[in-house]
């Protein structure tokens, strides 16, 4: 493993936490070269810190994924430092879970999101898009969800969001085939990210639970409260409720370590006592 991770030039958002920083430390760790982002400049310095510590190879830009100057700017970065872009990780996202009767107080949340979850994917192309046609090979990683595999209640605009992912990523697949890789990873519910941290109404999870809503729910209050089985808690068993954002790091990992003539184009990975219905 990391046979042909090692040396590729990585460039990757929201590194400043949750799966990007994991994806980021990983990469560096088999032998990547890091070029991480985040609008968090202190989180992000957390990050490059952590890989130098560790003898990886990694810059950091502060950047808004929503501002394709920006994105520009952090793709050229890339280019002056280590010569080239190899993968393009388009991490960045925001979950701002909300029922439409929630509008007032959740409309200034959608609009960032549809800023970052579908604008911040299209600048991340766009930014790379040319080096790598030039280049005459690249790849692109695009972090979705399972939300965006069908509508349900509470999750309207969160949803649309990573169905856009699909569709930005579909459609670069087919125009781009023979030159430039494009992954989709779409991760089911990880409470380990922090990512629930931007949830408008709590209630609004229910779309995603349909029918296993009250059991799954008290499982996460049994989570809270350090009151899970031993069953749950280990990704050996059957019944391992809540994955580690550690997996989800690890199939990217896994779908940029692949030989450039092998593309690994859809991830899902659950944890298997989950009760997501997606």
């Amino acid at each position: 493993m990391g046979e042909h991770i090692r040396g590729k030039v990585i460039v990757l958002t929201g590194a400043g936490g949750g799966f990007g920083r994991l994806i980021s430390l990983k990469a560096a760790a088999m032998g990547a070269r890091l070029v991480c982002s985040d609008i968090d400049a202190d989180a992000l310095s957390a990050t490059v810190r952590q890989i130098e510590d560790s003898q990886g190879q990694a810059i950091g830009q502060p950047t808004d994924v929503a501002d394709a100057a920006q994105m520009a700017a952090l793709a050229q970065a890339a280019v002056e430092r280590f010569g080239r872009i190899d993968v393009m990780v388009n991490n960045a996202g925001v979950m701002p879970l909300a029922f439409y009767a929630d509008h007032t107080a959740a409309a200034r949340h959608w609009d960032r999101c549809i800023d970052i979850n579908i604008k911040g994917v299209l600048n991340g192309i766009v930014a790379v898009h040319d080096q790598m046609i030039a280049q005459g090979q690249g790849h692109i990683v695009n972090i979705s969800s399972i939300y965006g595999n069908f509508p349900v209640a509470g999750a309207g605009v969160y949803g649309a969001t990573k169905a856009a992912v699909n569709f930005l990523s579909e459609s670069l697949r087919v125009e781009s085939q023979g030159k430039i890789k494009v992954t989709v990873v779409k991760p089911t519910g990880v409470p380990g990210t922090g990512l629930g941290g931007g949830i408008v109404n709590p209630a609004a999870i229910v779309g995603i639970l349909g029918q296993n809503a009250s059991p799954y729910l008290a499982t996460m209050g049994a989570m809270a409260s350090g009151g899970l089985s031993a069953g749950q808690t280990d990704p050996g068993s059957i019944a391992y409720a809540a994955l580690s954002p550690d997996y989800i790091a690890d199939a990217v990992i896994h779908a940029i370590d692949q030989p450039w003539g092998v593309s690994v184009g859809d991830i899902t990975i659950r944890a298997s006592g989950d009760g997501y219905i997606l």
